[in-house]
């Protein structure tokens, strides 16, 4: 038996909510940037320099999300056989939500109870637990959080196949996850491909994330003596695995901060990662050896991360992350040659193993068992013997369709036709007309009569609904005319990083028809150069002509107390509209903007009423430095003793507001939010 059908979940669920209309210029803050990698390789070196993005345009951030969950149904497709019960969230990125072994009824994932977005991703939303799909760039995949394209194939001996597959507009490439469940088979395998389209070589990585539950008797093995370990310091470094400085790494609940272990896999040994609990049991990945990386993650047990944890689910639901990747590290990007495809086979299935053996002292015999339990599972030519036999089937066209992605495989596939260029015309991966929407119109647009419809994307007070920043746009917005042809424009060469194209470009869209996106993004460019008083400037006008908009509501308070306007801020604040007063962004600003104009009282009663900021980025610390600063000014802990001269105990800071990451970064950094 093996069966492929479509179905719903149900769970209490915080919607992912609308996208944020306002471009993401600038990145912001690198939170993998190396500052020293002198124990690396000249190889990982390269490849950390290699191929790094600004920022993640041409999409657009998916920050409309709250923290109150209500029951809704997810759509989801399920894989099953006699021994294996596999389930993809469609519309988020694909997602394996849940793996379970049916002989044992246990579940080998982490699959997390809620589903509740959070801001760890490239454009800000993310979700915890199962197996999650990465491309693109370092970080969380964009498509994390949106729907893949869906079909059913059928392998040559009847297997029905879910593919899952989408065009990414970063790298201008196609991905294509092909999960299967032979009848009988121990193993869920998961083909993936991805296919370069372009003339020319493109940066690519992927990483498949898997959340399995935490515990005390749960080890993680990978067959390697050594990992690259890279701190809250951002140094690379080379440790000693299982042991380095006393403690058992492998053993993530007797960690204290939150790590990174990159696996150090020698060439010719086999690729897997696995999770055992106590009794020897758990998941393993498996691969052939193009994803060749393997890492450990961990959230650490001090407060900070027991709260992030927490925060992506519900107390008591610990987990770590045990990942797969095309490079050694995830700091590095690898070159994909034009025209070229990259495939390889994946693996997940429950191992057993000798737990004598697998949590004994001797870490050779730990990496021998489990892989003497994985060769009993699937052998390593066994993977190669599929990863051989795709490349017969993974070209064949869908049988059925599923379920819908996006419209920009489509749009893409028009774009270069208009040039001559099938190379997006794919069989196994087809982008059909019927996909385009309402994003896409104004390029269609575009493409077929050579102007913006400024009437159908919006007003000077509406936003646009979409971006493109790919070159081969420009010629086309150059020869358009219009307020909005201009406004692209500016995007399109900020993301190309001329700075000084897209400033004239965006004051020629003002001079045509004064709009608020061209004068939020030149106070966004402002604010990156550190002219802050222009960038006042700017973001005032922007408001006045589009005063409902929360995001841009935002970014100017952020851009008023980073320039030293507290005053002007809380007036902002009072002329909100009362559910966007409500917002935790707006209320964290507020309370730094009346702390910093010496009102302690209504910051400390913003404090006490409590301030929930649904969007914390993981790695900020803005509520514990407001915190701290606002007990510094209202009773002068943290200043010498005003008898003996000595440093009086700083106050611990409420659970509710600690998300230090590191227990080591306990001094504040900065206040501000940095600009989109």
């Amino acid at each position: 038996m093996s069966d492929l059908r479509l179905a719903t979940l149900a769970m209490p669920t915080a919607e992912v909510g609308p996208d944020n209309p306002l471009p993401p210029l600038f990145g912001g803050e690198d939170t993998h940037a190396v500052a020293d990698a002198t124990e690396a390789d000249d190889e990982m070196r390269q490849n950390i320099a290699y191929g790094r993005l600004p920022s993640v345009m041409p999409y657009l951030l998916q920050d409309g999300y709250h923290r109150i969950r209500q029951p809704a149904e997810h759509r989801v497709a399920v894989l099953e056989n006699e021994v294996l019960r596999a389930t993809f969230l469609l519309d988020v990125g694909g997602r394996l939500w849940s793996l379970i072994h049916k002989p044992t009824g246990r579940e080998l994932l982490f699959r997390n109870p809620v589903f509740q977005p959070a801001n760890l991703a490239l454009r800000n939303a993310w979700v915890a637990g199962g197996v999650e799909w990465n491309i693109g760039t370092i970080g969380h995949s964009p498509t994390t959080c949106s729907p893949l394209h869906a079909a059913r194939v059928q392998r040559p001996d009847g297997t029905p196949v879910l593919r899952m597959y989408e065009f990414e507009r970063m790298r201008r490439i196609v991905f294509q996850i092909d999960a299967y469940l032979p009848r009988g088979s121990h193993v869920l395998l998961v083909h993936v491909r991805i296919v370069n389209p372009n003339d020319h070589e493109v940066p690519v990585y992927w990483w498949s994330n898997i959340a399995v539950p935490e515990a005390p008797d749960v080890r993680v093995i990978a067959p390697a003596d050594s990992a690259w370990h890279f701190s809250y310091e951002r140094v690379v470094r080379r440790v000693p695995i299982p042991t380095s400085e006393g403690s058992d790494r492998t053993y993530t609940t007797r960690a204290r901060a939150a790590a990174d272990y990159f696996f150090d896999i020698a060439p010719t040994q086999r690729r897997w990662i696995a999770a055992l609990d106590g009794a020897g049991e758990g998941l393993v990945q498996a691969s052939t050896q193009r994803l060749s990386g393997r890492k450990l993650f961990l959230w650490g047990q001090h407060p900070g991360g027991k709260r992030w944890q927490e925060w992506l689910s519900e107390p008591g639901q610990g987990y770590l992350e045990i990942q797969a990747g095309l490079a050694r590290t995830q700091l590095e990007h690898l070159p994909l040659p034009a025209r070229t495809r990259w495939s390889w086979i994946e693996a997940y299935g429950l191992v057993t193993a000798d737990p004598g053996a697998t949590h004994g002292s001797d870490w050779s015999q730990a990496r021998a068992a489990v892989e003497a339990g994985l060769d009993s599972l699937i052998t390593r030519e066994r993977l190669d013997a599929e990863l051989a036999a795709a490349a017969t089937w993974a070209d064949d066209p869908p049988v059925e369709t599923l379920s819908l992605g996006s419209g920009w495989g489509a749009l893409e596939r028009r774009h270069r036709a208009a040039a001559g260029d099938d190379s997006l015309v794919l069989a196994a991966t087809p982008f059909p007309d019927d996909t385009l929407g309402p994003e896409q119109e104004p390029w269609i647009t575009l493409l077929a009569s050579g102007q913006m419809p400024a009437a159908a994307s919006g007003a000077p007070g509406t936003a646009p609904v979409s971006y493109e920043t790919d070159a081969a746009w420009e010629p086309y917005l150059k020869a358009a005319e219009g307020w909005l042809a201009r406004l692209h424009e500016g995007v399109l060469h900020a993301a190309q990083g001329d700075l000084e194209a897209a400033e004239k470009a965006w004051s020629r869209s003002i001079e045509d028809t004064p709009n608020a996106w061209a004068w939020r993004n030149l106070g966004a460019l402002a604010a990156h150069r550190g002219q802050m008083p222009d960038a006042v400037r700017y973001y005032l006008q922007a408001h006045r002509v589009a005063p409902d908009l929360l995001p841009l509501a935002q970014e100017l308070l952020d851009v008023l107390v980073r320039a030293d306007l507290p005053s002007l801020a809380l007036t902002t604040v009072e002329g909100l509209h009362a559910d966007h007063r409500a917002d935790g962004r707006v209320r964290i600003l507020e309370a730094r903007a009346a702390l910093n104009a010496g009102d302690v009282d209504r910051c400390r009663a913003l404090i006490d009423e409590g301030i929930e900021v649904a969007t914390i980025r993981e790695g900020e610390n803005s509520l514990r430095e407001l915190w701290h600063d606002c007990q510094q000014r209202r009773t002068g802990t943290g200043g010498p003793d005003s008898v003996a001269g000595l440093p009086r105990q700083r106050p611990a800071l409420p659970e509710i507001y600690d998300f230090t990451l590191h227990p080591e970064t306990s001094q504040p950094q900065d206040h501000g939010r940095n600009i989109r």
